[in-house]
C-alpha cells in the first residue's frame, strides 16, 4: 500500500464519512437484516452527514479517514472519553468504529487506523481502550485478539427488528 494516506478527518469530510459509513457497515451487517428498511432507517439516524459532521466536530470525537490512490477506503473514529461499567478505569477511550471497504480488508490497513487511535489516545493521558465487537463477527475478534484486547463483557444492541449480541473488549496501554 506504497499510496496509503490515513489523516485526520475534519467537518468538511462529513459526506466522505457518511457515505463510508453506509456502504462499510452494509458490507459488515447488512446481511443481519430481514427487512431492509430497518437498515435504511438506522442510516437515516446514524450516517445522514449532518449527523457524521455534528459528531466530527465535538471536542470528544477523533475521526481518520483512509484513501488508497486518494479514493477513500475506510475510516475510524475514537471517542477519547467513554466510562463504561465493565472496565474499572473510568478515564477510558472507546474506539468507537472502524471500517474497511471489503476489497481493502487483509491489507494490514485497519491495524494503521487503529494504532493512529492507540496513539491519540495514550497521548492524551488514557491507559486503556474498549469497544464492542458483534460475537458473530470472527474475523474482528481475531484482529482485535491478535492486538492485546481481552473480553470483559457483553451487551445487547437493537436495530429496528434485529438485536445483536457484543462482547465488551478492553486494552491496557500499560502491558
Amino acid at each position: 500500500m506504497e499510496n496509503l494516506l490515513i489523516r485526520k478527518a475534519t467537518v468538511d469530510d462529513a459526506k466522505i464519512v457518511a457515505v463510508l459509513a453506509q456502504i462499510t457497515f452494509d458490507e459488515t451487517f447488512g446481511h443481519h437484516f430481514r427487512d431492509r428498511n430497518d437498515l435504511t432507517t438506522y442510516f437515516d439516524n446514524t450516517f445522514s452527514v449532518a449527523k457524521i459532521r455534528s459528531s466530527i466536530s465535538k471536542e470528544n470525537n477523533v475521526f481518520w479517514l483512509a484513501f488508497e490512490n486518494e479514493m477513500p477506503i475506510g475510516y475510524a473514529k475514537l471517542k477519547k472519553h467513554s466510562p463504561i461499567d465493565e472496565v474499572a478505569d473510568k478515564n477510558c477511550a472507546q474506539l468507537q468504529k472502524i471500517y474497511l471497504r471489503k476489497d481493502y480488508l487483509n491489507q494490514q490497513i485497519g491495524g494503521k487506523l487503529q494504532l493512529a487511535m492507540f496513539e491519540e489516545a495514550i497521548q492524551i493521558g488514557k491507559e486503556t481502550i474498549w469497544l464492542s465487537v458483534l460475537k458473530t463477527n470472527y474475523r474482528a475478534l481475531q484482529f482485535y485478539t491478535k492486538h492485546g484486547f481481552i473480553t470483559v463483557g457483553e451487551h445487547l444492541f437493537s436495530i429496528g427488528k434485529e438485536t445483536f449480541d457484543f462482547h465488551i473488549v478492553l486494552k491496557s496501554f500499560n502491558e
